[in-house]
């Protein structure tokens, strides 16, 4: 089977680049799942129904979260009412939403986990992401599944690759989220997990990682505290798709892909 996973979706101009390309990927590589990262898919930031809804629509599904999951309240009972929308599951004291699901597709079925890293994310309070990984793949073993998919929405690259090498072997799939840089490391590891650090982001190209350029050089250059627009115009999608191997549960192929 093949799993794609999109990197963030960032803003409208994300989200029509989504609907642009996801459901022509899809039919063109024969995509049996598509798991997209939609925490930054809301116009001015976070999530909302009616972008989760948008995203389902264009042909997600399941859609994963990260550190602005929850920065709009309109999504917190949309979280409990769709499994297959996620939130960082070690977020700790959040008591709505999940970071698990599981998706039958006839003659598999698939588990994804959301988890987040805790290296310069130190202002969320978040629990261990290696023992949050740890009890979710022992669920879905139980569940019965026989891929699982792990979306690690992180900062630092060392934690992202120290997590999939923990991981190795026991899970599928292993995306890194969060930085909106595609790394070029997409590989097949040692124990059969199909692995890249980041998938990049879904958004305007000319952007410093979804938001207008002139914010964020303003920002660093003169300390100007502006609030963040996304960008418009030319948008890419970018992630990444793993060929698993239904009987093993392995990675047998992996192509990162980058569409403008």
């Amino acid at each position: 089977m093949k799993l794609l996973a999109v990197g963030d979706v960032c803003g409208p101009a994300g989200c029509k680049k989504v609907k642009e390309i996801l459901p022509v990927l899809k039919k063109e590589k024969k995509i049996d799942v598509a798991v997209v990262n939609g925490e930054n898919s809301a116009d001015g930031n976070g999530i909302l129904p009616d972008s989760a809804d948008f995203l389902f629509a264009c042909g997600a599904d399941v859609i994963t979260g990260g550190n602005h999951s929850l920065r709009r309240k309109q999504i917190y009972n949309f979280l409990d009412e769709n499994k297959f929308i996620l939130r960082p599951h070690n977020l700790s004291d959040v008591t709505f939403g999940s970071g698990y699901c599981l998706l039958d597709i006839g003659y598999t079925s698939v588990a994804v986990i959301n988890i987040i890293g805790k290296i310069y994310l130190e202002k969320l309070n978040s629990d261990s992401p290696f023992d949050a990984a740890d009890r979710l793949i022992d669920r879905a073993k139980k569940d019965g599944a026989g891929v699982i998919a792990v979306d690690f929405h992180a900062e630092a690259t060392s934690e992202k690759r120290a997590l999939g090498l923990y991981l190795d072997g026991r899970v599928s799939a292993f995306f890194g989220t969060h930085t909106h840089v595609m790394t070029a490391d997409a590989q097949i590891m040692p124990g059969g997990t199909g692995y890249i650090t980041d998938l990049g982001m879904t958004g305007p190209v000319n952007s410093v990682l979804g938001v207008k350029s002139e914010i964020i050089i303003n920002r660093l250059k003169n300390n100007d505290m502006a609030k963040f627009e996304f960008a418009d115009g030319e948008s890419l999608l970018s992630g990444c798709i793993f060929d698993i191997d239904i009987k093993t549960g392995k990675t047998v192929g992996i192509e990162s892909i980058c569409i403008k």
